[in-house]
């Protein structure tokens, strides 16, 4: 019998059928950060071929309407509605397109299968990036089998796009598998878009399976610290020095090269040279990978304004915290009572202060011995699609001191290691202060209003107002020490100043 999913936890299914591959995704909730629960891609090359013959790929039309009926009885058997098919540039193309679509529809007769314009196919794309990355300013480039959509974003908004036929599929089958040849054929059709120069000094937004296996290899080649493609950033320089080494590479070397996908050599090459064309033709000066994109364009389609509006970053603190926290008043209080040690900060800094706090209470639930990398790998490794490495890692570090983890714990290099000094002694001091206000509040913010804290001058004052089941206990003062420590403030006064109430 098909699952019945509550109200509040709706699922929405959507198929995007593609020139190199299929994908079913399975969405939970309705969420500023879309939450994937059922995820599963067939590669059919359906758009193999297509350059010379005008139709899809006849080996692969029977194999995709048996896994397509598939992916229909997933979404039925899951409770996904809506449950859409979103066809891209193969099926728009072939000459036997609609006729393809037809047979589809015969056996799926009550789902929408809509096939994109190159058009539409860029505005999905793009409202997928800004999906994760609000204020995205720059190129969007979404590299399929069949096409390459690009995008201008301008301080996250969608403007002009173009479909380029520089898929992978598309142009080895262009090129007949001479990537000199390839090379002319991509920058005498990006010569054909000339906004893309208005990319100068700005960002390069990459999407797509072909580019996310770029990132994957570089962060084999540097050894990174997070293995996570999703807004994996790299400096231009280094783009072109890895296009090159891509480019050049015979297969054997390929299939040596750390990070590689054994399904994707046939199409790198042709990557890294669309990719190194691109960063020639934008001037871009850092390329960002993005894991969100058509899928997620069309997710958020289904969205309220008022979900759409919310800061990814927020939305996505907000909703752990209500998962796993105990009182849902607490972060805003400790906002409060955390802001007298991060005078003049700016509205980023804030930010990242706030939605700390909104996690600080993710391991409430968790084995005591264990709280501190659970919560910070919890953090860490969150779906959310609004935070970038360096906010992960600050976070993570923030929130597994709030636990007391040591802080030379080996399982934290991973964050210290993405984050500069300054970022890793901001949140050192917060999650220092944020674990002496659970030591006095126990996780209320009833308790935490009879505290506050203070400095004057070099000192740390810590308040504590009578008869609010708040006194300087030892391990209160030892927690405080800690934070005037790391706060850097004068420890030798600042025992006496602790026991002095307000």
């Amino acid at each position: 019998m098909p699952y019945d999913p509550p109200a509040n936890l709706p699922r929405r299914g959507v198929v995007d059928l593609g020139s190199n591959s299929v994908r079913l995704v399975v969405y939970e909730g309705n969420s500023r950060n879309p939450v994937p629960i059922f995820n599963e891609k067939a590669v059919l090359r359906l758009g193999r071929g297509l350059q010379a013959t005008g139709r899809l790929n006849d080996e692969g039309i029977a194999p995709a309407l048996m896994v397509m009926q598939r992916y229909y009885l997933v979404g039925k058997a899951m409770g996904a509605s809506p449950f859409e098919v979103l066809a891209t540039a193969a099926v728009r193309d072939a000459t036997n397109g609609s006729e393809f679509v037809a047979n589809l529809q015969a056996h799926m007769p009550d789902v929408p299968i809509r096939i994109l314009s190159g058009p539409e196919e860029a505005e999905y794309s793009a409202d997928g990036v800004l999906c994760g990355i609000p204020d995205a300013d720059g190129i969007l480039a979404d590299i399929g089998g069949g096409s390459l959509e690009v995008v201008r974003l301008t301080g996250g908004t969608r403007g002009a796009s173009q479909t380029l036929r520089l898929g992978v599929i598309r142009l080895s089958d262009r090129s007949a598998g001479d990537l000199n040849a390839a090379r002319e054929i991509v920058e005498a059709d990006m010569a054909t878009v000339p906004w893309l120069g208005q990319g100068a000094d700005r960002d390069l937004y990459l999407v797509g399976g072909a580019w996310r296996a770029l990132a994957r290899i570089h962060m084999a080649r540097t050894n990174y610290a997070l293995q996570m493609v999703h807004h994996y950033m790299i400096d231009a320089a280094s783009a072109r020095d890895l296009t090159n080494a891509i480019a050049g590479a015979s297969r054997r070397t390929l299939e040596r090269m750390p990070g590689a996908p054994k399904r994707r050599l046939d199409d790198l090459p042709y990557a890294a040279i669309a990719l190194r064309r691109l960063l020639r033709a934008t001037n871009a000066k850092r390329v960002v990978f993005s894991a969100s994109g058509l899928r997620e364009g069309w997710f958020m389609r289904h969205m309220t304004d008022e979900i759409r509006s919310q800061d990814p970053l927020l939305a996505a603190c907000q909703e752990m915290a209500q998962r796993l926290g105990r009182d849902p008043a607490l972060p805003d209080a400790l906002f409060d009572w955390t802001g007298p040690l991060f005078f003049g900060e700016t509205a980023q800094e804030r930010r990242l202060r706030l939605a700390a706090c909104w996690v600080s209470d993710i391991g409430s639930h968790d084995h005591p011995e264990f709280r501190a990398e659970q919560a910070f790998l919890r953090v860490l490794r969150q779906p959310g699609v609004g935070l970038d490495h360096q906010t992960r890692a600050f976070l993570g570090l923030a929130v597994a001191l709030r636990y007391e983890a040591y802080s030379d714990a080996p399982f934290l290099r991973t964050a210290r290691t993405l984050l500069d000094l300054a970022s890793v002694s901001r949140a050192e001091v917060l999650g220092t202060a944020l674990r002496l206000a659970y030591t006095l509040s126990a996780g209320t913010p009833d308790l935490l209003s009879g505290t506050r804290l203070r400095i004057q001058g070099t000192r740390l004052i810590l308040g504590l107002q009578e008869n609010r089941g708040v006194f300087a206990g030892e391990s209160v003062m030892r927690r405080l020490e800690r934070l005037a420590e790391a706060a850097g403030l004068d420890a030798g006064t600042e025992a006496a100043l602790a026991r002095a109430a307000e």
